[in-house]
């Protein structure tokens, strides 16, 4: 198959799978998001869905979340790990919003990136769900999807996104990478992966992971 059929076969797989996509972090407006993805760094969506709404209940704006001390923050957020750090960026960046930019979130990927304990991928993430600019952020399911499929040498999360924005057209962007994070957690995790249920990474994926897999299978390893 070539690189185009099997894009072809990606997207259409998974446009049957995911005809309505599922926003992955529970937000109500640009900021909350911006939070919410700041907060899920090295934890999981559902554990920032259960402390997102303790935060906001005290703050889901940057004024009322200025007047909150770095130590309070950490307390309510403590449960998503990396709490330091996040409480500080979360204190941060709200105190910058209100200082340079009228306490709306900027529309722009250099603005977000100038904010404190925003990266790249969370830049992405924001403009692309709270602003329908195309983005194609790359989380560890994206990552490894992207490998498992032949699509990327995996060498890096910068790599990757650079492979996915050449490969899928960009009208399909902000889909496409929510459908591909639904896609990893249910058919391709990397953890108690059955490759019979994969059938994107069963019909156009790398054959040495292919094989790797059938290896550790085997009762014979």
């Amino acid at each position: 198959m070539t690189k185009d059929k099997k894009v072809e076969f990606v997207i259409k797989t998974l446009q049957e799978l995911y005809p309505t996509i599922p926003i992955p972090l529970d937000h109500k407006d640009p900021y909350t998001l911006l939070i919410a993805v700041l907060m899920s760094a090295q934890s999981t969506d559902v554990r920032v869905n259960q402390i997102t709404p303790l935060l906001f209940k005290k703050a889901d704006n940057p004024y009322d979340m200025v007047k909150l001390s770095v130590e309070e923050i950490r307390e309510i957020i403590k449960p998503v790990g990396l709490s330091p750090m996040k409480s500080k960026g979360i204190h941060g960046l709200s105190k910058i919003l209100i200082e340079k930019h009228n306490g709306k979130v900027p529309q722009s990927f250099e603005a977000l990136e100038e904010l404190p304990a925003v990266g790249h991928k969370t830049a992405s993430v924001v403009m692309s769900q709270a602003f329908g600019v195309p983005a194609f952020p790359v989380d560890t399911h994206i990552h490894r999807l992207m490998y498992r499929w032949n699509l990327t040498s995996g060498k890096n999360v910068v790599q990757t996104e650079k492979d996915a924005k050449r490969l899928f057209p960009k009208e399909l962007w902000n889909d496409l990478h929510l459908q591909i994070i639904w896609y990893g957690r249910e058919y391709s995790p990397a953890r108690g992966w059955d490759l019979e249920k994969d059938i994107i990474t069963k019909t156009i994926g790398r054959q040495s992971v292919i094989d790797n897999y059938y290896k550790l299978k085997s009762p014979n390893k």
